[in-house]
């Protein structure tokens, strides 16, 4: 009872924070000797914090306001992408504290080779944290491939199949896909919208439903494999053993071609280079046939480009919606919105951590010991 009502005090401050002890009781229905109590115990290990008198409605003297404190607890986020491991310190307010990122060719890799390398990085990250007086509660993996039971299934890009990553924290994690976390970074770091479509541009291309400020997953955990939605039925083979796929026109690759990076194409665009209009052109045109079949199917009322597509959303915008505009007309009146990810590269990442902070406020007694 006492670790339920740990968990009811502080989700309402999280939620619709700050509040008085007074209010706390009232919204919450218990007992202000109760919430006192409770007050202190997370007082004591850091979670909240007290702030000005406040009169907040009540009779009497003010009331002193508790809100979530972000100067002792932090969760861990972390990313392996194609071409990078990432990592990112959050603490419980939600502010970016630490990020690193080490460029890296993870293609076809040995796992073992590259969470050592991860696992270098958390010892440097986490070390680092603590010497700010930072307690890391707990962290949670980004992965570019479908998670089931805590294990990578498959990760076609980085060359790995059933990998159980483990020993990479002494703490509570967590791994999952890189695009349900993207868009769950998106839902608390960026635009903060409950409903919506995010679209993970990479070497692959996943999709992360976010319903009512929840990830759907389906009934294995494997939904959002959009990059392997066909948009030309008789098309180059793709990866995943398919022809025609969304990722081969419209993925990292696709839109590099032998250009370096995406800040190398960034400039070529703007410099009005022909070969790289194209190229954004076709990936649009594949984006907006593949992203009408998730219209159709899901019916959502906006859709979030992130990942690569987001610095090159003001050349792939225009495509995306002619093309969601013409196949959808006869069906709805407007089609969906479509926006630029809040959060850009560091989607999946803050994803990450953020999963474990809605852990600590969902599970403050079992996470911090109290």
């Amino acid at each position: 009872m006492r670790a339920r009502n740990l968990a009811v005090v502080l989700a309402t401050i999280h939620g619709s924070g700050p509040h008085t002890r007074a209010a706390l009781a009232e919204r919450t229905g218990l007992t202000k000797t109760t919430v006192s109590s409770l007050v202190a115990d997370l007082l004591e290990a850091g979670v909240v914090t007290e702030s000005g008198a406040v009169r907040g409605g009540e009779r009497g003297r003010p009331g002193v306001a508790v809100s979530l404190s972000g100067h002792r607890i932090a969760a861990l986020g972390l990313e392996i992408n194609i071409d990078y491991l990432a990592a990112c310190v959050v603490d419980l307010a939600r502010t970016v504290r630490l990020r690193r990122t080490r460029p890296a060719d993870n293609r076809n890799s040995d796992p073992t080779e590259i969470l050592a390398g991860l696992r270098d990085l958390v010892k440097e990250i986490t070390a680092e944290a603590e010497a700010g007086g930072l307690r890391v509660i707990g962290a949670a993996l980004a992965v570019p491939g479908t998670v089931e039971g805590g294990v990578l299934r498959s990760a076609p890009h980085l060359g790995w199949r059933d990998v159980r990553v483990a020993g990479l924290v002494d703490l509570p994690f967590v791994i999952d896909n890189e695009a349900n976390l993207a868009a769950l970074g998106e839902l608390w770091f960026g635009s903060r919208e409950t409903d919506f479509l995010y679209v993970s541009g990479e070497i692959g291309i996943g999709a992360g439903l976010v319903v009512e400020g929840t990830v759907f997953r389906g009934t294995f955990g494997l939904a959002g494999e959009l990059g392997h939605v066909v948009v030309v039925p008789d098309g180059p083979a793709c990866r995943c053993g398919g022809r025609g796929c969304l990722e081969v026109y419209a993925g990292q690759d696709a839109l590099l071609g032998e250009l370096a990076s995406v800040g190398e194409l960034v400039e070529r665009l703007e410099s009005g280079d022909r070969r790289a209009l194209e190229a954004c052109e076709r990936a649009g045109h594949a984006l907006g046939v593949a992203l009408t079949s998730a219209v159709h199917l899901l019916d959502p009322g906006r859709i979030v480009l992130g990942g690569i597509f987001a610095p090159l959303f003001a050349w792939l915008a225009a495509p995306v919606s002619e093309g969601l505009g013409a196949r959808l007309a006869s069906m709805r009146g407007t089609p969906p919105a479509l926006v630029v990810s809040g959060t850009g590269a560091d989607s999946a990442v803050l994803g990450a951590a953020g999963l474990i902070i809605q852990q600590i406020i969902a599970e403050p007694a079992q996470l911090l010991g109290l």
